[in-house]
């Protein structure tokens, strides 16, 4: 009698016991579950948390670098002969070159000789090289001056101009370049004088130094 009653509760028990197994590895999987979601919510803060600081250090690295430049610039900037606008700092056309010519006026020249030091010494401190871009209005040259086939080429010479100036006067030949726009990126309407003279500008922006290009050679 005894051995039958014996025999049912162990029947009892082993079927319990898969219902607990099971239960228990249910939960350490929903736990691993909950384990992996948690680090990847704390890795995703943790990246933007990364690009925001980035972000802010940037943003207050280009905020010195423009008071910087500001301060280089204190005085061409006082005396109304330059304007800096984002960095970038523009020269009207007709302050450096006479219509459709890319030889300085005496005016401009002196603008440049102001700007050489300052640049220089600022170039040199935060080991960056300055951009000089030629721009002109959509008038074309090719009918009114031979020299030059188009506005293209008239911006590119007006760009190399004031480079070779910038250089003469003690801004290292390392760290300026030339470029050029031609009639592109208009800052006015060209639709009359007004707007056409503002187009032929001449404008020098700092950019970061390009790292030398080293070969496989070089970790011998």
């Amino acid at each position: 009698m005894n051995t039958d009653i014996d025999a049912d509760v162990g029947g009892e028990d082993g079927a319990s016991a898969p219902v607990w197994a099971a239960f228990g590895d249910l939960m350490s999987v929903l736990l691993g579950a909950f384990v992996l979601i948690l680090v990847g919510v704390i890795a995703v803060q943790v990246q933007l948390e990364t690009k925001l600081n980035e972000e802010i250090a940037q943003r207050r690295l280009e905020t010195q670098r423009r008071q910087a430049l500001e301060q280089a610039l204190a005085g061409p900037l006082a005396a109304g002969r330059i304007t800096l606008v984002d960095g970038r700092i523009g020269i009207r056309g007709s302050v450096l070159f006479a219509l459709n010519s890319d030889q300085l006026q005496p005016e401009g020249r002196d603008v440049l000789k102001t700007l050489a030091p300052p640049l220089a010494t600022y170039l040199r401190a935060r080991n960056e090289a300055l951009m000089v871009s030629g721009f002109t209005d959509d008038r074309q040259v090719r009918d009114s001056n031979r020299e030059f086939a188009d506005n293209w080429e008239l911006s590119a010479q007006r760009a190399l101009t004031v480079t070779r100036a910038l250089i003469a006067e003690g801004v290292p030949a390392g760290s300026v370049f030339a470029a050029a726009f031609g009639a592109q990126q208009p800052v006015a309407s060209n639709a009359d004088e007004a707007g056409r003279a503002s187009n032929r500008r001449v404008e020098m922006a700092p950019v970061p130094m390009r790292r030398p290009v080293t070969s496989a050679s070089d970790g011998r």
